[in-house]
């Protein structure tokens, strides 16, 4: 199992967010501050079967605008392995 932590601007959030919900991906949305210029950012946490990951990071890539410039990120994504799992 892996859990997907995208850190992703507030301005795609929404969509993000709902492509996700659309694509049977439960995520927990966190409001988070990071960055230079402190902008608003919204953290999202995925957990997903690994064989699920390239399918889970590709709904999250197709929602997000290109990128303008390489200093202009639009996300930071991270997929960690996880030991163990429950749902109580």
């Amino acid at each position: 199992m892996k859990m997907i932590i995208a850190i992703v601007n507030d301005a795609h959030s929404g969509a993000v967010a709902q492509a996700l919900l659309d694509a049977n991906y439960r995520a927990t949305r966190l409001a988070s501050t990071g960055g230079l210029l402190r902008s608003g950012t919204t953290t999202f946490m995925v957990g997903v079967n690994n064989e699920q990951v390239e399918q889970a990071l590709s709904v999250i890539r197709e929602h997000l605008p290109p990128r303008e410039s390489p200093e202009n990120t639009q996300a930071t994504i991270y997929v960690l392995n996880v030991r163990d799992f429950e749902r109580l």
